[in-house]
């Protein structure tokens, strides 16, 4: 792909580093800056880089938030007797876009992988165990996506919690196996949240 301007050429080739987008998407996506109000330009700048320098993590269940605490960590009105374990922050938008939980989470930041690297001391885990550890949890609700990885990562946490008084359990199967949960629709994620299962129950499945 040739280029005129070469400052154009370097927008092209940074945007086109996003998932989902290549160079001719890039083009267009900058060609459209090009046509808009300068302002438009500089408010999508000054916004991400504002979130790039700002955004924190939450100190109880590591969301993206723009607080010490999330929004969810310091709601009086969830009920934090029950955490739900999630991979990432998609999921908690995805639960929550379904309006059928009232709990807590408790964000791995992925799930154990060999292949990809990732082991157990690259996870939000240690943190989870402290939080049983202290008591106060009731149940511990596995929403990790149903593939190897996932069932892996569910089976890892339950080993280290099963000596505590928690209940443990996991999303029903209403989720296709090896579908992950931010492109589950709505109403079947809310099914699966309101009538999870006891983890036990999946591993004997």
């Amino acid at each position: 792909m040739e280029f005129s301007s070469k400052l154009i050429e370097n927008a092209v080739n940074e945007i086109s580093k996003l998932p989902g987008i290549g160079k001719r998407t890039a083009l267009r996506l900058v060609l459209f800056l090009l046509r808009q109000p300068s302002d438009q330009s500089s408010n999508l700048a000054k916004a991400i880089s504002e979130m790039r320098v700002s955004v924190k993590f939450c100190n109880n269940c590591h969301n993206i938030c723009d607080a010490d605490l999330c929004d969810i960590c310091s709601n009086n009105n969830r009920d934090k007797s029950v955490i739900c374990v999630v991979e990432d922050i998609r999921d908690v938008m995805a639960i929550e876009n379904t309006s059928s939980y009232k709990g807590l989470y408790h964000v791995l930041g992925g799930k154990i992988s060999p292949l990809d690297g990732i082991g157990p001391h690259d996870l939000n885990i240690p943190s989870l165990i402290e939080k049983v550890e202290k008591g106060g949890i009731s149940e511990i609700i596995f929403a990790l996506s149903s593939t190897m990885e996932g069932d892996t990562t569910n089976f890892y946490i339950y080993k280290l919690i099963n000596k505590y008084d928690v209940v443990t359990s996991t999303i029903a199967r209403g989720i296709s196996i090896g579908d992950d949960l931010e492109y589950t629709d709505e109403i079947t994620l809310a099914r699966s949240i309101t009538n999870r299962i006891p983890f036990e129950t999946s591993i004997k499945n």
